[in-house]
């Protein structure tokens, strides 16, 4: 027994079916055509032993590449009037003497592969009339599969760019300073990835197609690495990036586990709801209690990162940027981070702003009392050298425990 058809199998067969009655045939398919193989992917067929799902055969000789090249018409009542037909492996097994395919194309003109109905017998009642009915079923066939045909073909991309990067040891990560909003003094640095600048893609967006292909955890357990990598590099905590799916996996644990945690900052950055949050905290008490602090990212930016908060009782809450820029004129934004920061202090948390990008902004954030900084206005995202050499205070780093 095949494998279960998918969802847009079933509605492909139920065309199939339409065919297979109309034109009276013995089996009706679909096949895939990809250059050199012809693949038998969805069929009907009266005879199952002689037509199966998944047979392929050499693309060359089929029938379906014989009509393509024009070597033989679309509607074929009877193969034996066609020498070139009978040359063919068709006509001996599974001996085919009737048969109709067309094209099935794709929106964007691509040849997926052929819409088709076969009879082991001759049947000189086919026309044209059936080619046209087939035309129509082939299109509605290629409306179905094309999602599918697309994402094959996207997720296959991906794939190729991810496993160039885990082939190269991750993304590159660089520093942003953190600082103290009150005194203008570095206190951290945020560790963030980097992917190739001709993707055209933000980390999340590469990140988030690293876990459609299966890849994610394993990216961000890399990235974590390039992160813990450069500890030894800069005084301060490292604060680095991960999901809480991620940190349930074995690989970042050990990986944690042998990091100097009274300097790391773990920032929970996923906007997914989180399945097990007891799971997650069994985790998580065993660092925290051998001096890793826990921050949740992007608070403001929707429910999933307070309710983090509620659940975690994170030591840091880091106000997405969406709700930092433009704080100092716009009384709304004001008023919303001061509710933040009050509940912070409630949780017993210290608050990051991230996106600071203005003197403004900076001077309205400490007016309000969020406790750090990050942004453009502090510095740009770069390597460890181009981190502000300020000396951090040696009751900072107590301080935010």
């Amino acid at each position: 027994m095949g494998k279960p058809r998918s969802e847009a199998g079933e509605q492909v067969a139920d065309l199939l079916v339409t065919a297979k009655r109309a034109l009276g045939l013995s089996v009706a398919f679909l096949s895939r055509l990809d250059g050199t193989t012809q693949h038998l992917e969805v069929v009907e067929s009266s005879v199952p032993l002689l037509f199966r799902e998944g047979v392929t055969r050499p693309q060359a000789t089929s029938l379906c590449q014989a009509i393509q090249d024009g070597k033989l018409p679309n509607v074929i009542p009877n193969l034996r009037d066609f020498p070139e037909a009978m040359k063919l492996p068709a006509a001996r097994m599974p001996r085919i003497r009737s048969f109709v395919s067309v094209p099935v194309v794709l929106s964007d003109g691509t040849l997926y592969g052929t819409f088709c109905a076969a009879g082991l017998t001759s049947d000189n009642g086919l026309s044209q009339r059936d080619r046209a009915l087939m035309e129509v079923l082939a299109h509605a066939a290629a409306v179905v599969i094309e999602p599918g045909v697309r994402d094959t073909a996207e997720r296959s991309e991906i794939e190729g760019r991810m496993s160039q990067v885990v082939a190269d040891g991750g993304p590159d990560v660089v520093l942003q300073p953190i600082v103290d909003i009150a005194s203008d003094v570095r206190v951290g640095a945020e560790a963030l990835s980097r992917f190739p600048r001709d993707w055209g893609k933000a980390p999340d967006v590469c990140f988030a197609e690293a876990h459609r292909v299966g890849r994610g955890h394993h990216l961000e357990v890399l990235a974590l690495r390039g992160a813990a990598d450069l500890l030894h590099r800069v005084d301060g905590y490292v604060s680095m990036n991960v999901s809480p799916a991620t940190l349930l996996t074995d690989d970042c644990q050990h990986l944690l586990a042998d990091l100097p945690l009274d300097r790391v900052l773990l920032e929970l950055s996923e906007h997914d709801p989180v399945e097990d949050y007891d799971g997650l905290k069994r985790i998580l008490a065993p660092l925290r209690g051998a001096g890793m602090r826990l921050a949740v990212d992007d608070v403001g930016s929707g429910f999933s990162s307070l309710r983090h908060v509620v659940l975690t009782t994170p030591d840091v809450i880091k106000l997405d940027r969406a709700i930092v820029a433009g704080v100092s004129t716009d009384p709304v934004l004001r008023t919303l981070v001061a509710s933040l920061v009050a509940f912070a202090r409630g949780c017993g948390s210290h608050v990051v702003a991230e996106g600071i990008e203005t003197a403004d902004d900076a001077a309205a954030l400490r007016a309000i009392g969020v406790d750090y900084g990050q942004g453009w206005h502090y510095g740009r995202p770069g390597p460890p050298e181009d981190l502000a050499r300020s000396v951090i205070p040696a009751g900072e780093l107590s301080r935010l425990r």
